[in-house]
């Protein structure tokens, strides 16, 4: 089950790596028909008619609330899942050692979190205020302490200003912009899935510094950006599954974390605002869109 498309570059990466795996469509795998681009409220009605059908394993990836329900309704059928932090949500009690019928990726999120809140403040010279855009069905309060811990360390007031629904994300934004002179939008398939080009869009218009958790998001628009590519994230969670597949079992294979991350900075975006990113930080980035 995942919020992205069937037809996604992510999902293709996801078959793609199966295939190379020896697993392919329609000769020796079979694909649960109806479990692409869902919606939050639409994941347990498909959880539960997914466990019905008793498939060799469960793939679900952008929402834990998802991978809960599964849980509370098999403890057999694998599953194989993405979290921002699996031991700190309960999805599994140990990363070295998930037991269960639960493994996948776990991305951790509250370091990167904080890891993209040190390059804001490089990417903002002198900047003493800063806000966050976090989504309150995602980010724990332990996060979000965390990451004001890592504020206070480096001497910035840091507002967090939160969002549930798409429909509150430009208020929570004209907030941050009032509260800080740069924004940390937070992991949440909320900001990273649809929504993004109305992030981008806020951004633009409040001329707002923003950093974000996925690569591709500033090739997409965004000013800057630092975490795993989801297509290289997909493409760990097909080499998990094709391991079941195999007879592996999933208490048996260690939760593991994103192989490679990246900082990407567009100065086409930062042009728009009229910002200028240091240069230390632009030579520093794996990739500049000019």
């Amino acid at each position: 089950m995942t919020g992205q498309n069937r037809d996604s570059a992510m999902v293709a990466a996801f078959f793609d790596e199966l295939r190379l795996s020896g697993f392919i469509e329609g000769q020796n795998l079979a694909i649960v028909a109806g479990g692409f681009g869902l919606r939050d409220e639409q994941r347990p009605a498909m959880a539960a008619g997914i466990v019905k059908l008793a498939p060799d394993v469960i793939w679900n990836i952008g929402s834990r609330l998802g991978t809960r329900t599964l849980q509370e309704l098999t403890k057999t059928i694998p599953i194989v899942t993405l979290g921002d932090d699996m031991v700190a949500e309960g999805l599994v009690p140990s990363l070295a050692r998930p037991g269960g019928n639960t493994t996948g990726i776990s991305i951790l999120s509250p370091e990167l979190d904080s890891k993209r809140l040190e390059i804001l403040i490089e990417a903002v010279p002198g900047v003493r205020r800063l806000a966050a855009l976090a989504d309150s069905k995602v980010s724990t309060p332990q996060q979000l302490d965390a990451l004001q811990e890592t504020a206070r360390g480096r001497g910035i007031d840091l507002a967090i200003h939160s969002a549930r629904t798409p429909e509150d994300i430009i208020p929570a934004m004209d907030r941050a912009k009032a509260a800080g002179a740069g924004l940390n939008v937070l992991g949440s398939p909320l900001f990273a899935g649809s929504n993004r080009g109305i992030v981008f869009g806020r951004a633009t218009v409040l001329r707002l510094p923003a950093i974000y958790q996925r690569p591709e998001m500033a090739e997409e628009g965004g000013l800057a950006a630092y975490g795993p590519r989801l297509t290289q994230i997909y493409r760990q969670e097909a080499r998990l599954v094709a391991r079941i597949f195999r007879g592996a079992k999933p208490a048996d294979i260690p939760v593991e974390q994103p192989a490679r991350f990246e900082l990407v900075i567009n100065l086409q975006a930062a042009k728009v605002i009229d910002h200028e990113v240091p240069t230390a930080l632009v030579l520093r980035a794996d990739k500049v869109i000019e």
